[in-house]
């Protein structure tokens, strides 16, 4: 049910933190300067050593911090925080690195409320280094189910018009409240199986799955501060290579609908996996010990799978 206040809708921003301390108190401060009046500003702190902690402790009760003692992933943690943040119509998730114009909020509430089938929504995110340089303007799927940022590396000049669009990176995020709770699993909006990466492309297509659409705001305006360079592979940790590519698999077991096109879809999807293994054996040998893990968790993703596409049959039923 949504929570509309006086007629207007609530907004909360939830911000999950691990050794953000170089950017948590920008990213905070533009959070502080939205022209959108938030209902709460919650962020979970992943068991930072950094002082990253002392950082939020300055914002004193402007935020709410829920400080763990282990790190629970990106997942787990936004998971935490949108509970905390409840009930607000919308939900913000917002990575500590990057940095709102301070009209993101009101641009993208003022989008998603024209139309209640929206349920989630991203604005023009740049690069830090590049401010003319698109960084993301939402999610693509592309037809070998690789996902990736739509518009990354293109002008910002290309991208001035709004448009639907398959779904939303986490880094920038609106969330309908709604959708939130209709496309959970067993609770949990992201999977925290994922741990981190590729959750938000596993929302996105289960969103898509249930009848949810996603658009693009560019009025709404960020700036994204990667903590390494697109492109170059070896800038990327392995640990965050090693998530991406397990997480690869876990979002197809879970949303690639069957049928007759996976007759052509997997041939191409298995020359792609072969090449991308040969690879992987000569330079990244190093990824491939997530598969222990994949095969774990292979009947808890067949689970949630079959729950996806039950549901998804009785909305088109009208169950």
């Amino acid at each position: 049910m949504e929570s509309h206040v006086n007629g207007a809708p609530t907004v909360s921003v939830c911000i999950v933190t691990y050794n953000s301390v170089r950017e948590i108190g920008d990213c905070l401060q533009a959070v502080r300067r939205q022209s959108f009046p938030l209902a709460s500003v919650v962020v979970v702190d992943n068991a930072s050593t950094d002082g990253t902690r002392d950082a939020l402790a300055r914002f004193g009760d402007e935020i709410r911090i829920i400080l763990n003692e282990r790190n629970n992933g990106f997942a787990g943690g936004q998971n935490q925080a949108i509970a905390a943040s409840a009930p607000s119509d919308y939900v913000l998730v917002l990575n500590p690195d990057v940095t709102l114009d301070p009209d993101y909020v009101a641009e993208i509430v003022a989008a998603m409320e024209r139309d209640p089938r929206i349920g989630s929504a991203t604005g023009m995110i740049v690069r830090a280094d590049s401010p003319e340089t698109m960084d993301s303007a939402g999610l693509v799927l592309r037809p070998d189910r690789n996902a990736a940022d739509l518009a990354a590396g293109e002008p910002v000049a290309a991208w001035t018009s709004p448009r639907e669009i398959f779904g939303v990176s986490g880094a920038a995020a609106m969330y309908r409240r709604a959708m939130i709770e209709d496309v959970s699993d067993g609770g949990q909006f992201f999977d925290e199986d994922f741990f981190a990466y590729k959750e938000d492309v596993d929302v996105a297509w289960r969103a898509c799955h249930l009848g949810w659409t996603a658009v693009y705001v560019p009025s709404a305006r960020a700036v994204h501060r990667r903590g390494w360079k697109p492109g170059g592979r070896r800038s990327v940790p392995l640990f965050v290579r090693r998530h991406s590519y397990q997480n690869r698999f876990l979002t197809l077991i879970k949303n690639e609908p069957s049928g007759p096109h996976l007759f052509l879809l997997l041939p191409r999807l298995a020359v792609i996996e072969a090449a991308k293994l040969g690879y992987i054996l000569l330079f990244e040998p190093g990824l491939l010990a997530c598969w222990p893990r994949i095969m774990k968790l292979l009947p808890a993703m067949l689970g949630k799978r079959r729950r996806l596409f039950r549901r998804k049959m009785s909305k088109r039923g009208g169950i």
